[in-house]
């Protein structure tokens, strides 16, 4: 079951009413935001009440009723705690009682208890460094393990606040001292000299098995005189700092808690009843949290301390994002406190980059992009890892920030930088992003040759950054609109037309191709304007489902003032497939053939094979397959002769071999979609590959090949970009389970379908949802 299923079906069960999400709300009492992200997915376990609220509404009955409940339950993220039958008893009283019971670190407890069963068995002594970032729950965890695990240990547990975070942490001898009491040390029995001090502490050490918990440590050298052999006994080490000069045989780092462990540590401060009665704003409130328990457990202080708010009061307090950090406090637990000691420690070079890495929008960073708001920004990048002030990404050369010390980062910004010196930092990121952005989109120009500089330095790497930095400049592309920095914007918009082609998503093309479109106007450039508006209409119909609107720029590109044949040609281009999709085919292929023509009397060769391949398309679509099989076949021959470029002509072979299969030419068909699928996945082109696969499921299913054209199908669903070719890919699937005899399988096929088709609306689909209606009944 898709985990989409239920957002699906709430959408059909609206739309069958039908209901607008508004009316729903209405009729439930639910927020329309929530409505809105139940549809969406966003909102992946539904409270049972909410449930109930929602099949009231939708008027669902009997089997239906029960259907949707099950959906939702299926859904569900539902977390598993293992509660020991008694709690160990630990043979010292240096532990901290549990206050609240540890949420959310099921998996980390888990590997606690392996480096506990570990440690009895070893010959040697094992060392569990914990580590993570302020506020994630380091010293809850290493707790709960001395609660649970102390009684493994011959001599139970000792714990030992290090005071790492002071300012004055303990010393080695110190700490030693206090470990011996522990040990049942008189101080009249510990030596005064430092050196003998450790010395008796290790023979202690020697003689028990133990869980040593030393929590809060500074540093390595902190730690290191305290590590004595001791076969049997397990250290465990909790620390900001990664401690990464230690010989630490188990590491665990802390990470924050995905959003439903978070609501479950919001539950087990504020209480089920209360968080049941708004779980929209709870989640809310967690996700504000950020997945930082420290956090969590303020914000659930400040409830059950005020019981006349809401949590949607509280929710409202935190999304303003300049007032969170003073609104996440509850006595003397403070989020903003926590990050200011950690931030105090930093070098001036580290502190620099921390606060200006709040003007990078991603959560993620690279040394690249970090060396263009500070010098020896390497150093500064390990200095702020090592202080769990930024994390590790799993991509190579990455690093994350979480949302908290984000928010924490631009106040001091705000309060430590001077306003001149941060302006000039936020110019010089936007425009090494743009200019980046740009020469990477370069690389799959067919016209332009590319440069070779920074983070990219060919295809690969530029399709590589172009991914990993979208968020970065994508918001580059709306600061440089407002800047009126047009030339950089309009340079942008121009180098991203051939990589657009298989790469990103729909709204992120119409807002590239606007903000283009508006550059050029500003600029007084007609015909980079028509061009920019010829990039928005193809975006606007094959990725974002509005043929209509997209006819509609269409003819305002048509209309701006020109003397440029191949700008008009592919105006002609673009208003071909526009009015294919609006049910005009014979007009479609008019403008293909005039296209056709116009890049012929340009000399513009691969504009020219473009053309041909689409007024294939266009006679397909009319029925003249021989002449369709004709002019696509001879836009695939004149590119193989020129030696084009190898992705173009896969898109060339894909169109050919769909006429071929519908000529009943089948074999040739397959042939072609392997060659052309073998170069997507040379270029790791996952869009390619679907597109590939989808096609080829068409063609198995069309030839009685049903297993193999499902697997096909199933495979091209995930990574398919256009919304009308979903449908299709998911009306086929419906078939093959009816086929199968599978009704519950078809049934959600069909619901999904019927879903995409509200974000798609073009004849042919609307024809596909009466049908997907009446399968329904």
């Amino acid at each position: 079951m898709s985990t989409s299923a239920f957002g699906d079906f709430l959408r059909f069960y609206r739309s069958r009413v039908p209901l607008t999400q508004e009316e729903l709300a209405e009729h439930t009492g639910l927020s329309t935001r929530a409505i809105s992200d139940m549809e969406r997915g966003r909102t992946l376990s539904p409270q049972f009440r909410t449930v109930q609220l929602l099949v009231s509404g939708l008027g669902l009955r009997d089997e239906e009723a029960a259907e949707f409940t099950a959906l939702a339950r299926a859904s569900r993220v539902v977390s598993v705690r293992e509660r020991p039958d008694a709690p160990f008893v630990v043979a010292s009283s240096s532990l901290p009682p549990v206050l609240i019971e540890l949420t959310g670190r099921e998996a980390e407890k888990d590997l606690l208890d392996g480096f506990a069963a570990e440690a009895s068995s070893s010959s040697r002594l094992q060392i569990a460094v914990v580590h993570g970032a302020p506020g994630s729950g380091k010293t809850a965890l290493a707790v709960d393990a001395g609660h649970r695990l102390g009684g493994r240990f011959a001599d139970g547990c000792v714990f030992l606040d290090l005071r790492g975070t002071d300012s004055e942490p303990l010393t080695p001898e110190k700490a030693a001292h206090r470990l011996l009491r522990s040990f049942g040390s008189d101080d009249r029995q510990i030596p005064a000299d430092p050196d003998d001090k450790l010395s008796l502490y290790r023979s202690r050490l020697r003689d028990r098995t133990v869980l040593l918990v030393l929590d809060n440590a500074a540093n390595e050298a902190q730690v290191r005189p305290l590590l004595a052999s001791s076969p049997g006994t397990l250290v465990l080490l909790t620390s900001r700092r990664i401690l990464t000069g230690l010989d630490a045989r188990h590491r665990l780092a802390l990470a924050l808690l995905p959003l439903d462990r978070s609501v479950e540590l919001l539950r087990a401060v504020t209480g089920h009843e209360r968080l049941d009665a708004e779980p929209e704003a709870a989640e809310r409130v967690a996700e504000l949290c950020g997945g930082t328990p420290l956090a969590l457990l303020i914000a659930g202080n400040r409830l059950t301390s005020r019981p006349q708010w809401t949590i949607s009061h509280l929710a409202e307090q935190l999304e303003d994002e300049g007032r969170r950090l003073s609104v996440l406090r509850a006595g003397d637990l403070q989020v903003r406190a926590a990050f200011e000691i950690s931030y105090d420690q930093l070098s001036a070079g580290a502190a620099t980059l921390f606060r200006r890495l709040a003007l990078v929008p991603s959560p993620d960073t690279t040394a690249a992009l970090a060396g263009v708001l500070v010098d020896d920004a390497e150093e500064a990048l390990d200095e702020l890892a090592d202080a769990s002030l930024l994390g590790i990404s799993d991509t190579p050369g990455r690093y994350t920030r979480h949302d908290l010390l984000h928010v924490f980062a631009a106040e001091r910004l705000e309060l430590d930088e001077d306003p001149a010196a941060v302006r000039e930092a936020r110019t010089r990121l936007r425009h090494w992003l743009l200019g980046t952005a740009t020469r990477a989109a370069l690389f799959f120009d067919h016209d332009v040759p590319a440069e070779r500089s920074g983070p990219v330095h060919n295809r690969e790497s530029a399709s590589r950054w172009l991914e990993l930095e979208l968020d970065n400049w994508r918001t580059a592309v709306k600061a440089g609109v407002e800047a009126g920095e047009h030339e950089r914007v309009l340079a942008l918009a121009q180098a991203m037309h051939w990589y657009s082609d298989m790469h990103g998503v729909g709204e992120l093309w119409r807002e590239i191709f606007a903000a283009g479109a508006h550059s050029a106007r500003r600029l007084g450039n007609a015909k980079d304007a028509a061009q920019q508006l010829n990039y928005l209409s193809w975006a606007l119909y094959a990725l974002c489902g509005r043929p209509h609107e997209a006819l509609s720029v269409h003819e305002e590109a048509a209309a701006v003032p020109v003397d440029d044949t191949v700008t008009e040609a592919w105006t002609c281009y673009y208003g071909s497939a526009i009015r294919r999709r609006v049910g005009e085919p014979g007009k479609a292929v008019w403008l293909s053939r005039r296209s056709v023509g116009l890049f012929e009397q340009a000399g513009y060769r691969i504009g020219e094979n473009l053309a041909l391949s689409l007024l294939g398309v266009m006679l397909h679509t009319t029925g003249d397959l021989a002449e369709a099989v004709e002019v696509q076949q001879r836009s695939v021959d004149r590119h193989r002769e020129a030696g084009g470029d190898d992705e173009l002509l896969s898109m060339l072979l894909i169109r050919l071999a769909t006429t071929l299969a519908a000529a009943g030419q089948v074999i040739a068909a397959m042939d072609l979609l392997d060659e052309a699928e073998s170069v997507f996945r040379k270029h790791s082109n996952t869009a390619g590959t679907a597109r590939v696969q989808h096609n080829r499921g068409l063609v198995l299913m069309d030839a009685g090949r049903h297993g193999e054209a499902q697997e096909q199908l199933l495979a091209a669903l995930g990574e398919v970009r256009l919304s009308d070719q979903r449908v299709e890919i998911m009306t086929r699937l419906a078939g093959l389970a009816d086929a199968a005899g599978d009704a519950a399988q078809a049934r959600e096929y069909r619901v999904r379908a019927l879903a995409e088709c509200d974000r798609y609306d073009t004849p042919a689909v609307r024809v596909t949802a009466a049908k997907l209606v009446a399968a329904l009944g």
